[in-house]
């Protein structure tokens, strides 16, 4: 079985115009997406498209294409005809998602990560699958040419309403080290030529079994509710220090290709 968590620290730190840096510990799922049948049947408290305490619910992910509420598009499906969308053309290959799952009827992921691998095991691509509040998506997709020593490498333009305390209009820099014995994932955040912001994804792997399931759903309870709070806890601290706060209404034109949950 591929599919595993990651026991992670999350590290938030801005450097400009003020400081403000936090961390969380979490642990999240990282499962190849042809599993996912396996898994709800081994894991007593894991479902699929179902209630449970943990779930995995394709609507949470990339939406590329339009299903029917009969015969929706699997999260494979939808990986793939974007990724065809964007000139790669993927077949048998394997294909595995860091992210958090829905846990009592709720989710929510900052960001979650496919990485797609050929028969070999070699990575092909990365997306980056990243969310806001407002339950928009917008997919960012890392090529084989920009690959050093099983990291993933992209600078580009956001184009996205992450945050109301973030310029739009500012870079990503994404590097994706694909996920082995240990997790190593940054994305920076640079206006101009500098770097204002920047965050980790640190972990270390451990096997996906129900005590393992158990155990970190006591020691790190309710974690995409725990997320939406230190979202608003921080902005908050991040308004009392005066920060630019940049309305989502001001620049639509600096929004672009980004998708809306169903």
């Amino acid at each position: 079985m591929d599919s595993c968590l990651y026991k992670a620290t999350v590290m938030h730190h801005r450097f400009s115009p003020k400081r403000h840096r936090f961390n969380y510990k979490v642990f999240m799922f990282y499962v190849n997406l042809d599993e996912l049948p396996m898994l709800e049947k081994r894991l007593t408290l894991f479902s699929l498209e179902k209630f449970n305490f943990f779930s995995f619910r394709r609507k949470e992910h990339l939406q590329f294409l339009r299903g029917t509420k009969e015969q929706p598009h699997s999260t494979r499906v939808q990986i793939c005809a974007y990724l065809q969308d964007n000139g790669i053309n993927i077949k048998d290959e394997k294909i595995m998602l860091l992210t958090n799952m829905n846990v009592l009827g709720y989710n929510f992921n900052p960001v979650s990560f496919y990485f797609i691998m050929n028969k070999t095991g070699e990575p092909v691509c990365s997306v980056a699958e990243v969310s806001n509040t407002y339950r928009e998506m917008k997919p960012f997709l890392l090529t084989k040419d920009n690959l050093l020593q099983n990291v993933f490498a992209l600078e580009t333009k956001k184009y996205f309403y992450v945050s109301p305390f973030l310029d739009p209009a500012d870079q990503f820099n994404f590097r994706l080290g694909v996920p082995g014995e240990k997790l190593n994932i940054k994305i920076d955040t640079i206006k101009g030529e500098e770097k204002v912001f920047i965050s980790t994804l640190t972990g270390k792997k451990k096997t996906l079994t129900n005590k393992a399931l158990l155990w970190y759903s006591v020691c790190f309870p309710l974690i995409p509710l725990r997320i939406m709070f230190l979202i608003h806890w921080n902005a908050l601290l991040l308004w009392l220090k005066k920060i630019k706060y940049h309305p989502k209404a001001a620049n639509p034109e600096l929004q672009r290709n980004v998708y809306n949950k169903s």
